[in-house]
């Protein structure tokens, strides 16, 4: 998959990672052309010359066309301070890899840079498992690809262009994430009662209950075997001492809210006839709003969705 002009560049809080550009390549030669840097590179010759600077620029251009790697300029303040690029082949996860020129080492650019490119494949392709290789005496590169969560995969040698020779290398992965766990589904259920005036009643969750000072509409959990209109009946003799029945409860909507420990699915009833007035039982404060004013009222995340449609209802 080709990367789009609406995908990259890519930026972080210093840098900007883009395609690189044939105006690239006499920057790119001065500081490649530096044994430090050569001599960590496998595919790099040295000494290196602007003309080979320039193929290879036009030759990530393809490669980008073709989707089959991305090669970027990193560009702190506009100057190019170094390349990072991400390589694909069939069967495999991509090939991170990076170099900075030495005047920029221990800034923390390639840490910076090599992470932001893989946020933006995970992110814009759907790449979860990478791999990488280091020089075995590179230590500065091993740091690196450790902090950005690569894992040793193995060691063997590699041939590098610019020492004439091959070298041992250390193999790194870094593992696509588990998958999330699911979270318990927890089901419960409101009711909206409303009185002659039009207004709805709000309970406020009294101190030491979670999301304590919170305006809520009365319900709440269903017991085993329950249904929720018999779990809301329940709920309302227990929480407010008024007795209702199925006929009168009329089902509106459902708010459906993850929450940090639990996934909460809550039906909302609506109710104009009961038995008996409302008394607070279980510590809380009721107030009968008027349908205009619900939004005024603070009110637990799931219940926020809820506002809306039950005006239009009303």
């Amino acid at each position: 998959m080709a990367a789009t002009a609406a995908e990259l560049p890519i930026r972080t809080e210093r840098l900007e990672l883009r395609p690189l550009r044939r105006a690239d390549a006499a920057a790119m030669t001065r500081l490649v052309n530096d044994y430090s840097v050569a001599g960590n590179l496998a595919r790099v010759p040295f000494p290196y010359r602007e003309e080979l600077a320039e193929e290879w620029i036009a030759a990530t251009h393809r490669q980008h066309e073709a989707g089959d790697a991305w090669h970027l300029a990193i560009t702190l303040d506009g100057a190019l301070v170094g390349c990072v690029g991400l390589t694909r082949k069939a069967g495999a996860a991509p090939e991170l890899g990076y170099w900075v020129g030495r005047r920029f080492w221990g800034q923390g650019i390639a840490r910076e840079a090599a992470g932001a490119l893989l946020d933006w494949a995970a992110r814009a392709h759907g790449h979860a498992a990478f791999r990488a290789s280091a020089l075995t005496d590179n230590a500065a590169s091993r740091r690196v690809l450790e902090a950005l969560g690569f894992r040793e995969h193995g060691q063997g040698q590699e041939p590098f262009l610019s020492r004439n020779r091959a070298m041992p290398v250390t193999y790194y992965e870094r593992a696509a994430a588990p998958a999330p766990a699911a979270k318990p589904l927890l089901l419960v259920v409101a009711c909206a009662l409303v009185d002659v005036e039009g207004r709805v009643l709000l309970a406020r969750r009294p101190p030491g209950k979670p999301m304590a000072g919170l305006w809520e509409f009365p319900g709440g959990k269903l017991h085993e075997g329950e249904t929720p209109e018999a779990a809301l009946i329940r709920e309302l003799r227990e929480e407010l001492g008024i007795g209702t029945w199925h006929s009168c409860l009329a089902p509106l909507v459902f708010a459906s809210h993850a929450y940090e420990r639990f996934h909460l699915l809550m039906p909302l009833f609506a109710c104009r006839k009961w038995e008996g007035r409302p008394t607070p039982r279980e510590g809380q404060e009721l107030a009968w709003v008027a349908p205009e004013r619900l939004g005024d009222y603070p009110m637990p995340p799931a219940d926020i969705p809820l506002i809306p449609l039950l005006r239009d209802f009303l």
